[in-house]
C-alpha cells in the first residue's frame, strides 16, 4: 500500500529497554515543549483533525504525480481514522490501537489491518506527533541527543527512532529525520523538513513542511485545517464509507 505523505512514523534501529533520557536530550525536549506551548496544554489535546494538501513527486523520476489531500482525525490514546485521495494512493484507514481496517488505493472492500499494514497503524499512533511532543511521558521511549540540537526518540515497543532536530534559537523543530513506512516491505530513509508554523488554541502546530525520502523530494505539504477538541467522536472514526470513497472536510 502506498502512502504519499505524512509526518508522524519512523521506522529504524533500537534498543529493548525501559525508557532511559539523557540530560542533554531530555533538556532539548523540554526546550521544544516550551516552544510548541507547553508539555501540560498539548497534553490536554484529547481529540484532535488536521486536513493537509500536498503536491507529490515520484521519487524515482522527478515526475511530478499530482495533488493529495490527507484528513487525520485522532482521539487520545490511540484512536485514529485517515482518509486521504491522491492519484494511486486513494485510501481510509480505522484503527483503535490494537486492530482496524482499511480500504486500500484501487479497491471497493473494506478488510482487516494485519501484517505490515497493521506494523504501519500501530507506529502511526505511537509516533503521532502529539504523542512524540510528548515522548517524556511514555515509559518506553528513550530520548538522548545524538549531535547538537537534536533530539532522538527512540520506541523500544516498535523498535523506531526518530532524529527531530530543533532551531538553535526558537527551539523549534525544523527537520524530523526517521525511516519511512509508506511502503511497509520498503522502509527507506525519509525527512520532514518543516519551513512554516501556525498557531491554534496557543499551540504550534506546522503548516508547511517538504518531504524527502533518500534525499529526494516527494511532496510538499501545506496545512488547511486544524481543529482542537472540535467535538470528535469514536462513532464518526469508526465508520465504514458506504460508498468506499475518503470523507474529508469541505
Amino acid at each position: 500500500m502506498k502512502r504519499t505523505f505524512s509526518l508522524t512514523i519512523g521506522v529504524a534501529v533500537l534498543l529493548l529497554c525501559p525508557t532511559v533520557f539523557s540530560d542533554d536530550g531530555l533538556n532539548l525536549l523540554h526546550k521544544m515543549q516550551k516552544a510548541l506551548g507547553g508539555a501540560d496544554k498539548i497534553a490536554a489535546i484529547h481529540e484532535f483533525e488536521q486536513q493537509v494538501r500536498a503536491q507529490s513527486w515520484n521519487g524515482n523520476t522527478g515526475q511530478l504525480i499530482g495533488d493529495v489531500i490527507k484528513r487525520t482525525r485522532w482521539i487520545r490514546p490511540n484512536y485514529l481514522r485517515v482518509d486521504q485521495v491522491g492519484p494511486g494512493s486513494t485510501y481510509v484507514l480505522f484503527f483503535d490501537g490494537t486492530a482496524g481496517w482499511e480500504i486500500l488505493p484501487g479497491t471497493e472492500k473494506v478488510i482487516d489491518i494485519v501484517g505490515g499494514e497493521l506494523t504501519f497503524a500501530r507506529g502511526y499512533v505511537r509516533t503521532f506527533t502529539l504523542n512524540l511532543w510528548l515522548a517524556d511521558r511514555e515509559p518506553s521511549f528513550r530520548i538522548t541527543s545524538p549531535s547538537s540540537n537534536v533530539v532522538r526518540v527512540a520506541d523500544s515497543v516498535m523498535n523506531n527512532h526518530n532524529d527531530i532536530t530543533l532551531d538553535p534559537v526558537s527551539s523549534l523543530p525544523v527537520k524530523i529525520g526517521s525511516m519511512s513506512a509508506a511502503d511497509p516491505a520498503n522502509p527507506i530513509p525519509k525527512e520532514d523538513v518543516i519551513t512554516e508554523w501556525e498557531t491554534v488554541q496557543g499551540i504550534r502546530f506546522v503548516r508547511h513542511w517538504t518531504v524527502l525520502r533518500a534525499g529526494i523530494r516527494v511532496a510538499e505539504a501545506t496545512l488547511e485545517l486544524t481543529r482542537v477538541n472540535g467535538g470528535l467522536n469514536l462513532v464518526d472514526l469508526s465508520a465504514q464509507p458506504g460508498d468506499f470513497k475518503p470523507v474529508l472536510t469541505r
